[in-house]
C-alpha cells in the first residue's frame, strides 16, 4: 500500500512513519506541501501514484486559532476538503484525522459519532468545517476523532509536565475536565489498520473515534506522569473556570469508541503503557 501523507514532523505524522511496516509512505512537510495553497495540495495528490491520501497535518495551536481565525479555516477545512476533492476525482480514499474539540464539552458520557457538534472555539469549529466538507466531496472519505494526543515527539502535556515537574515544586491542574490521552503511536497503528481495510473496500462507516483508556482529568494525568518519572511536585486541582485560556475547553472529551470496535476490532488503548513507552524514549526511565 502506497500512503500519500500529509504531515511530516507532526507527532502524529512521525509515528505513522515508524509503523508503516511494508508499506511505503511519502510524507509531506510544510516545505513540500504548504497547507495555505489548496491548488499545490491539490496538484501533489493527481501526480503522485499512490492508494490512498492521509491528511495528518492541521492547524492544532488552539489558542492561537482565537488570534488568526482565516488561518486556522484555511489550514483545518479550505486545503483538506480541496484535497479531498482531488482524491475523489482519482477514486482514491482519504482519511482525515480531527479531534474531540468538534463537541461542545457538555455532559458527562462518551461522544457518539452520532451526537451533534458544536464547537466552542476558532480550532474547533475550523475542524468541524473540514470533516463537513471533506465528507460532503467524497464518497470514500473516513474521519478518525481523536484526543489528548501525546508522544516523544514535538510539543505536548508529557513534555510540558517533565518539564515543569522539574522546574517547579508545586502545580495547579485542571481537574474538571475530563478525556481520554492518547499516545501517538496508536493512533499511527489504526491509521494504518484503517488504510488497509480502506483500501481493500471493506464497508465503513464514515466516522470513528479513538482515544486512550481510562478517562482522567489533567491533573490525573499529570499525577501518573509524575509517578512514571519519579518526580513528585505537589500538585493542586483547579477548575477550568479559574484557569481562563484565549479559547473555551470542552469539559467532556469522553468518547464513546465502540463503532471503532465492533467494525474493525480495535480497541481503546491503555495509555499508562503508552505513557511508559514514551518515557522511555525520552530517556526518563531505564
Amino acid at each position: 500500500m502506497k500512503i500519500l501523507m500529509f504531515g511530516k514532523n507532526g507527532q502524529v505524522a512521525r509515528e505513522v512513519l515508524r509503523h508503516a511496516g511494508p508499506h511505503s509512505v511519502l510524507a509531506l512537510d510544510r516545505d513540500t506541501a504548504d497547507l495555505t495553497d489548496p491548488d499545490l495540495c491539490s496538484q501533489l495528490v493527481a501526480e503522485n501514484e499512490i492508494d490512498i491520501v492521509l491528511i495528518a497535518a492541521a492547524y492544532t495551536s488552539v489558542d492561537r486559532a482565537e488570534a488568526e481565525p482565516e488561518l486556522a479555516r484555511q489550514i483545518n477545512s479550505t486545503t483538506p476538503v480541496a484535497i479531498a476533492k482531488a482524491a475523489a476525482k482519482r477514486n482514491l480514499p482519504v482519511l482525515h484525522i480531527s479531534t474531540d474539540y468538534v463537541f461542545d464539552g457538555s455532559g458527562g458520557a462518551g461522544w457518539q459519532t452520532t451526537d451533534t457538534c458544536n464547537p466552542a472555539n476558532i480550532y474547533g469549529s475550523s475542524k468541524r468545517q473540514g470533516e463537513i466538507g471533506i465528507l460532503a466531496v467524497h464518497p470514500k472519505a473516513v474521519i478518525l476523532r481523536t484526543s489528548w494526543v501525546f508522544s516523544a515527539h514535538s510539543t505536548n502535556f508529557v513534555k510540558t509536565m517533565l518539564r515543569l515537574g522539574k522546574e517547579r515544586d508545586g502545580l495547579s491542574i485542571v481537574t474538571d475536565q475530563i478525556g481520554g490521552p492518547t499516545p501517538a503511536a496508536d493512533i499511527a497503528r489504526t491509521l494504518i489498520n484503517l488504510a488497509e481495510h480502506i483500501v481493500k473496500g471493506s464497508d465503513n462507516d464514515r466516522i470513528y473515534h479513538y482515544s486512550g483508556s481510562p478517562d482522567v482529568s489533567w491533573k490525573d494525568f499529570a499525577a501518573e506522569i509524575f509517578t512514571q518519572a519519579g518526580l513528585a511536585p505537589k500538585i493542586t486541582g483547579i477548575k477550568t473556570i479559574n484557569y481562563p485560556t484565549p479559547a473555551k475547553r470542552p469539559l467532556n472529551s469522553r468518547f464513546d469508541c465502540s463503532r471503532l470496535h465492533a467494525d474493525f476490532a480495535i480497541a481503546r488503548p491503555n495509555w499508562k503503557i503508552g505513557l511508559t513507552e514514551v518515557l522511555r524514549e525520552l530517556g526518563e526511565l531505564p
